[in-house]
């Protein structure tokens, strides 16, 4: 019994995922059978009631003793007369003019057992018949019940079926409607447990996606979810120690790059070769625009900033505007009002990249945003020379920088398409560079739009 010690002092887990779908199934498919076999019982009664709690017996007793009371020709009529459309009485002279069916045993003994104390006659012949007995002539199949009287002749009450109450049809669809409803029931308790704190777990990592500083999330649900919960914090707190170890190891850097940069261009200003200090001058200001942009680029501020909404459209115009007061035009077309939300200062970082882009590198720089079923698309167009098929997607490493037109002479260190995108992508978009059939590049960021 030392396996069954050792099963009994393991901790099993109780709260979770496995067990609550388990759970659910076993407790869906034992309510469905309760409610089906309670409904079954109370329809059948409903439906098809035994005859003896019909009242049927009852009334055919009494109009046995009307008719039999009658005169002979007189009982036609009355059978005629207490007929219905549910309920047929003939009277027969003979009974080979009633078209019964042969069967082994007609004689119903509980239905003489009941009838003959109402008749107050203990010899009295009584036969009942069921659809299923006319085997030969399922045409004329019904429920008939039929009764000797004293003088030989017959009564047959007969009818075309013994359901009183629901149809088949009805019967079934509410059965069906009852499973559907307890197992929706017992669903719907279930995956509420569950989906709360997935819905939870969703929300923390979208608030973390745009705020790092956000708290850590609650572990609640099944056990699995909480584990998930917790490695999920547990990696959280690990990258905000990881950004703030970063933010302070770029601000030594920062100092400490700057200053052998300035001290190099303070001695070269007793270099004699005016050629060679100039060349000096231009590498010590290409060195400090790369560790300006790479700082920039690892550090983005623009990153920590909370999601907001805003006025994406009026964004576009206001950055127009400025480029406009440089004696840039650029073309725009959109709605002139679209609020969205995001990051604005993230935004406007990518849409200046690429709009430094269409100016340096080619001409005819345009803009067009284009609100869309669940997202925004914003085109930024020129009519350059494009860039080579096989380096559309190159361009956004950290460093790259094109030969010929993209060069250093621009300025460039080749992080402007890298931070753009990273910063998209934080949206949860996709920025996609593509050439323009009749020449030119356009880069497209698609936003996705939260929805509720």
């Amino acid at each position: 019994m030392s396996w069954l010690k050792r099963i009994r002092a393991r901790d099993w887990p109780q709260d979770t995922v496995a067990r609550w779908i388990a759970l659910t199934i076993i407790l869906a498919m034992l309510i469905s059978l309760a409610l089906n076999g309670l409904f079954i019982q109370l329809a059948g009664v409903w439906a098809r009631p035994p005859l003896t709690e019909t009242g049927l017996l009852e009334k055919i007793a009494a109009i046995t003793r009307v008719i039999e009371a009658a005169p002979a020709p007189l009982r036609s009529q009355l059978a005629q007369a207490v007929s219905d459309k549910g309920f047929t009485a003939s009277w027969h002279l003979d009974r080979r003019e009633l078209n019964l069916p042969t069967v082994d045993d007609p004689i119903s003994h509980d239905s003489m057992a009941i009838l003959q104390p109402l008749f107050k006659s203990a010899d009295r012949r009584i036969e009942a018949y069921e659809p299923s007995d006319w085997t030969e002539n399922p045409q004329d199949a019904h429920y008939a019940l039929v009764v000797e009287l004293p003088d030989a002749s017959w009564l047959m009450f007969s009818a075309p079926s013994r359901s009183w109450g629901l149809d088949e049809a009805p019967r079934y669809s509410i059965v069906i409607l009852l499973v559907l409803i307890s197992t929706a029931l017992v669903a719907l308790i279930a995956t509420r447990r569950l989906a709360t704190p997935l819905q939870r777990f969703a929300e923390g990592a979208r608030r973390f996606g745009t705020d790092f500083r956000a708290p850590p999330i609650e572990p609640l649900g099944p056990q699995e979810i909480r584990q998930a919960i917790l490695a999920f914090n547990a990696m959280q707190a690990q990258l905000q120690h990881f950004i703030r170890d970063r933010t302070q190891m770029l601000a030594a850097i920062s100092h400490d790059l700057r200053a052998p940069l300035t001290r190099m261009r303070l001695r070269g200003e007793f270099i004699e070769d005016t050629e060679q200090q100039q060349r000096l001058f231009r590498d010590v200001d290409e060195m400090q625009a790369m560790i300006n942009s790479a700082l920039e680029f690892f550090r983005d501020d623009a990153r920590l900033e909370p999601a907001t909404q805003f006025d994406l459209a009026e964004l576009l115009q206001t950055l127009l505007d400025d480029y406009r007061d440089q004696q840039i035009d650029i073309a725009f077309s959109g709605p002139p009002r679209l609020v969205y939300f995001g990051r604005p200062l993230g935004l406007k970082r990518v849409m200046t990249n690429l709009l430094d882009n269409a100016i340096k590198y080619g001409s005819e720089p345009a803009i067009e945003l284009i609100p869309g079923e669940g997202q925004v698309q914003i085109k930024v167009l020129d009519r350059g020379p494009g860039i080579a098929q096989a380096s559309l997607e190159q361009v956004f490493v950290p460093f790259f920088r094109m030969e010929g037109s993209r060069n250093k002479s621009t300025g460039g260190v080749g992080l402007g398409l890298s931070a753009a995108r990273a910063i998209v992508l934080e949206h949860g978009g996709e920025l996609r560079l593509r050439n323009r059939v009749k020449g030119g590049l356009e880069a497209l960021v698609v936003l996705p739009v939260q929805v509720g």
